[in-house]
């Protein structure tokens, strides 16, 4: 049985996106037997899909921290940077403390 998903806006993608994509006939035993490793397939961007890996100098702490979602939203809409902006708010509020 194939579990189908419905669209959902706001993902980054349109319904007409979702429509073209979402018809796909799910994979044969034998397509499936000749899949391969991503790695293997491409070994010179094995390494660049894997993440930034550990920092060498530790600078911040990843905590968990729950906001009032007018002030997440603030936040957001100033665009890419809004959680380093988040960052700067408490840090500048921690040295008035």
């Amino acid at each position: 049985m194939i579990k189908r998903t419905k669209f959902t806006p706001g993902r980054g993608y349109t319904k007409a996106d979702w429509d073209d994509v979402s018809n796909n006939p799910p994979l044969t035993d034998a397509e499936l037997a000749q899949t391969r490793p991503f790695a293997e397939v491409f070994p010179q961007f094995a390494d660049a899909v894997r993440g930034r890996g550990k920092q060498k100098r530790p600078t911040k702490q990843l905590i968990s921290l729950r906001l009032n979602p007018t002030t997440l939203a603030a936040f957001r809409a100033q665009g890419p940077g809004w959680q380093k902006k988040i960052d700067e708010v408490l840090e500048k509020a921690a040295k008035e403390l």
